[in-house]
């Protein structure tokens, strides 16, 4: 029911295929990541307005990382700054141009010395409520815009930077000015997950390829707003999810989908053998209309949202269709390293 699986495009000028990762270097190379364009190594953080590590391990963590691409010259390194709750004093910092620029200098001292690639920021989220207790005004849109300005200012075309940006209406309207950000930017990560988040008291497909009358977001919408708005398909990256959010309490109509519901938890894929298994009650479903599965619980009525194969077959589809940048995922350390790993499955899409 729930295989894993992999991206592996070949064709000309490929989508770039882009993992967040958390995790050691010990346990990247468990991994088979010949194929990845790009490797986002997961948090740095701001302290005293400059990009800073939480611990030594982590400057080891990003030597290791880059020395990598000794073995795979194509793979770049690109650190990320933030994190749904690792932003909280984001706001603040890029208030002033002062902040901005000490931010901008401590980030290209940071490239340099690990031999990085690039950052991508991840700041939830600029202008619009994210994390509870999180501080947030409307002049961080601005203020984003001029970030951007300083860090392609300090980096000039050698180095790689991008956002991740989220994937909801709310964000799209109202925390980038995508008319001046874009042109900077080499890629946009889009955050096309999590479209129903923990704090919502209904189920729905927390990844879903296309929207339906009972849910607006989708990474088609998402896409579509965008593209209108002269965002070049190029730079965008859609998102896939490696995990599953789960609802408890949900009544056994319509499989659980769109029913009120109790968040309860996420689930990693390497765990979807075990807590997401048919044995244990799970019966697995497919949204022809969101291009998504789901699966409902009878026994403990409980409903899962996820990524699988097919979705994510039909994501990589998408990339084609509308000549998008790629495709990245949340994240490789979810993964399972045996039989069906991710990167291992599914074969080339021929367009």
């Amino acid at each position: 029911m729930f295989t894993a699986f992999a991206i592996n495009l070949t064709a000309q000028n490929k989508p770039k295929i882009i993992a967040y990762y958390t995790g050691d270097v010990n346990t990247l190379v468990k991994y088979p990541i010949g194929k990845l364009d790009q490797i986002i190594y997961s948090f740095l953080h701001i302290k005293n307005d400059s990009l800073s590590f939480d611990n030594e391990n982590s400057k080891q963590t990003l030597l290791a990382l880059t020395a990598l691409k000794k073995k795979h010259p194509s793979l770049k390194i690109i650190i990320s700054m933030g994190g749904w709750t690792g932003c909280a004093n984001c706001s603040a910092s890029f208030s002033t141009a002062m902040g901005r620029e000490t931010f901008a200098k401590t980030t290209l001292k940071i490239l340099e010395t690990y031999d990085a690639d690039g950052i991508d920021l991840d700041w939830e989220y600029p202008a619009i409520e994210g994390p509870p207790g999180h501080h947030y005004e409307k002049a961080d849109k601005e203020n984003f815009t001029e970030l951007i300005k300083i860090l392609r200012q300090y980096f000039g075309p050698k180095y790689l930077l991008s956002f991740a940006a989220g994937g909801f209406t709310e964000y799209l309207e109202n925390s980038i000015d995508w008319a001046a950000v874009s042109p900077l930017v080499d890629y946009i990560n889009l955050m096309t997950y999590d479209l129903i988040n923990g704090y919502s008291t209904a189920t729905g497909h927390h990844t879903a390829l296309y929207s339906r009358p009972e849910q607006k977001e989708s990474t088609d919408h998402c896409v579509q707003w965008l593209l209108k708005h002269q965002v070049p398909a190029k730079k965008l990256i859609i998102g896939a999810a490696f995990y599953a959010r789960v609802w408890a309490n949900v009544a056994n109509k319509n499989n659980g989908l769109y029913q009120k519901g109790t968040f309860k938890y996420g689930v990693d894929y390497k765990q979807f053998s075990n807590k997401l298994s048919p044995d244990s009650g799970w019966v697995y479903h497919w949204d022809t209309l969101a291009k998504a599965p789901y699966a409902y619980n009878n026994l403990s009525n409980e409903f899962a949202t996820f990524d699988d194969a097919k979705s994510l077959t039909e994501k990589v589809k998408y990339v084609y269709q509308y000549k998008l940048g790629g495709i990245m995922f949340w994240e490789l350390l979810n993964d399972p390293f045996e039989k069906g790993r991710l990167q291992s499955i599914i074969n080339a899409i021929e367009q």
